[in-house]
């Protein structure tokens, strides 16, 4: 079932003081009900132990090509979990019909960098032990939008293969959060709020200009192409902006959309507005995975 904007953007905004006050548990176990609620009928989960941490392959009902997806979800790296990464790893998978990895990767404050990014590392060698990387896509998003870019980083200095494409949804490339969005949507961004994107920050990692925690400071360098989509209303906006503008500084392909009067990672919503955006990055990773 897909909900009009308009529903969906009047519900946060009555959520939004509440939201901005939430605890990182009460925050955590919203985003556990989320992705329960995401999930997508007829795919399957196994679990895919790693050391330290855990993820779930999520299984279309019929697998069609020789690819796969590595799906990094956001929370601030200090929020989500193995439901959340569910909730749409499972609708990639059955929009794909490709298998989906879904880590539910350590967390700050108890895990602070570089955890989340070492778990991503593992869950990309083990998927490069199985498949050919060029038929590989890394998708995620807000801070998983980073993630993925930061994990490019990484295995360029580990000389590891890049996988074929990438796919960001308002990617989080920026942990300084000097963004002009920042101020410039800070009144009509009804899910996200710039005080908690800096304590998540903080929480995260002392240096937060590290290419490897905002890896829009880093050499983009030979990256594969890469798909991007940000809301015209949200905080985040410019990251997405100023990344794709990096990523074709270094001679990287990248497409990317802003679509007007849509808020943070908005494609994750089961908007009505936001279906041809969510059939653009389905196409795409199927054109790379298939």
């Amino acid at each position: 079932m897909k909900f009009p904007a308009k529903v969906i953007r009047a519900q946060l905004a009555r959520m939004q003081d509440h939201l901005a006050q939430e605890t990182i548990e009460q925050e955590r176990k919203a985003q556990e009900r989320v992705g329960a609620i995401l999930q997508q009928r007829g795919v399957h989960f196994s679990t895919v132990a790693f050391p330290g941490f855990s993820a779930s392959l999520a299984m279309p009902e019929e697998l069609v090509g020789p690819g796969a997806v590595l799906y990094l979800h956001g929370g601030g790296y200090c929020c989500g979990g193995a439901s959340y990464a569910r909730g749409f790893g499972s609708q990639l998978a059955a929009l794909t019909d490709l298998p989906v990895l879904c880590p539910a990767y350590r967390l700050a404050p108890e895990a602070p960098f570089p955890a989340a990014l070492q778990d991503a590392l593992c869950c990309y060698q083990r998927l490069l032990a199985h498949f050919a990387p060029e038929k590989l896509v890394l998708v995620g998003e807000s801070a998983g939008g980073g993630l993925l870019f930061s994990l490019c980083l990484l295995a360029k200095r580990h000389g590891l293969p890049l996988p074929g494409g990438l796919v960001a949804i308002s990617p989080w490339a920026d942990l300084t959060d000097s963004g002009a969005s920042f101020a410039e949507n800070a009144a009509y961004d009804p899910s996200l709020n710039k005080e908690k994107l800096d304590h998540y920050a903080q929480l995260y990692a002392s240096d937060l200009r590290d290419p490897l925690v905002s890896p829009l400071f880093g050499d983009l360098a030979g990256l594969p192409e890469s798909l991007l989509f940000v809301g015209g209303d949200e905080i985040l906006r410019d990251d997405a902006v100023r990344l794709h503008a990096a990523l074709e500084r270094a001679g990287c392909r990248s497409t990317l959309t802003i679509a007007p009067g849509m808020w943070h990672a908005y494609l994750l919503y089961q908007l009505q507005e936001s279906q041809p955006d969510l059939d653009a990055a389905a196409a795409f990773i199927r054109r790379i995975a298939q």
